[in-house]
């Protein structure tokens, strides 16, 4: 799912999403409610109509920008008090008003209110994160009316296998027509992520849907889809695309650096997006260098697509009963960042965030 933080895919509009193929995407309530409010959406058609997009939606409840607040929020039985990062006025959100805000803004698939914390935490926070969790998910499940909205259960637990059960198990006993996996990608390894993300989507029933909320990788999508996983949400094919990375069959090119000045090619060969279609390599280089805003959205509309089409062919794959002969070639062309490399743009970013809450 692409993600629509607040009702815009980043340099991006719905008539781009139609064309690579994008069928649902996702926003956020936390942004919403504080801008530009939810009574503003619902009196103007809900969430799709608002931003002019005929397809699915999902919202996640904005548990993971509360809890990232840090020192701007305090977090109680009955929700978390937090103060906004845009003008520090006070709010709270509580589980049954999280489904209040999501059901104004009219969003096919909404989300409880969760705890979430990093996974590097000690095992009496998770433990304790997790049976919070459990009884919000439980109030959120009363509160929630809305026949012609699903809400979708999070299971905590960090990188405890018996903590992941005992979430499952509470989770999966209030019937949820889906499932969310939450929790990861949030600095732990890559194996880790895989494995915790495998021993969850089994404790899952087969038959509902499995959102591995956070992770989009190309690399990552491909490895959970093998463990399970059927849905995935993640900022990153747009964030570096609007820093010149961009995904190839092989990896990433950094589309902005000196080798690519004159490629008189498409960024990839074969590459059925609009910005390959038409553009060379040396326009779309140059775009970056002379910083014109074209540049955000031809590197948008490519990475979008390469991760909407690998999604596809992994659906073919496994139709057609070849998806590990996919998986095996997949990882023989692609190389991704290595860990370090990626432990450090993250928290680069991490950082980068924090000052804007900051200020």
């Amino acid at each position: 799912m692409p993600v629509a933080t607040q009702g815009s895919v980043k340099a991006l509009d719905p008539n781009d999403l139609k064309a690579i193929g994008a069928t649902i995407v996702l926003a956020n309530t936390y942004h919403l409610y504080l801008r530009p409010g939810v009574d503003i959406v619902k009196n103007l058609g809900g969430l799709a109509s608002f931003m002019g997009w005929d397809g699915p939606t999902l919202t996640d409840s904005g548990g993971f920008q509360v809890f990232s607040l840090e020192h701007l929020r305090k977090i109680t039985e009955q929700g978390a008090l937090f103060k906004s990062h845009i003008d520090g006025s006070l709010h709270e959100f509580t589980p049954e008003a999280t489904i209040a805000h999501q059901e104004g803004l009219g969003a096919d698939i909404i989300m409880p209110l969760d705890v979430c914390v990093s996974s590097d935490a000690d095992r009496a926070t998770i433990e304790e994160t997790v049976e919070r969790t459990s009884r919000w998910a439980a109030r959120c499940r009363q509160a929630h009316s809305g026949a012609d909205q699903v809400l979708f259960g999070i299971v905590q637990g960090g990188l405890f296998p018996d903590l992941r059960t005992q979430s499952s198990d509470a989770i999966t006993a209030l019937d949820f027509p889906g499932y969310a996996i939450g929790g990861l990608s949030l600095g732990e390894s890559k194996d880790e992520t895989y494995d915790t993300a495998e021993l969850t989507a089994k404790m899952l029933p087969v038959e509902r849907p499995r959102y591995l909320m956070g992770v989009g990788s190309p690399e990552d999508l491909v490895e959970c889809v093998a463990r399970g996983i059927d849905m995935f949400d993640c900022v990153l094919p747009t964030r570096i695309a609007r820093n010149g990375a961009l995904f190839v069959k092989s990896g990433r090119v950094n589309v902005d650096k000196a080798p690519y000045r004159a490629g008189d090619g498409p960024v990839e060969a074969g590459c059925d997006c609009y910005t390959c279609l038409n553009f060379s390599t040396a326009y779309v280089h140059h775009l970056f260098r002379a910083k014109e805003i074209l540049a955000y959205r031809l590197a948008t509309i490519h990475n979008v697509r390469f991760v909407l089409r690998l999604m596809e062919e992994m659906r073919s794959a496994i139709a057609s009963g070849s998806f590990e002969a996919y998986r095996r070639e997949f990882h023989a062309n692609f190389t991704p960042p290595d860990q370090e490399t990626r432990h450090t743009q993250r928290r680069k970013w991490l950082e980068a965030q924090r000052r804007l809450r900051d200020r």
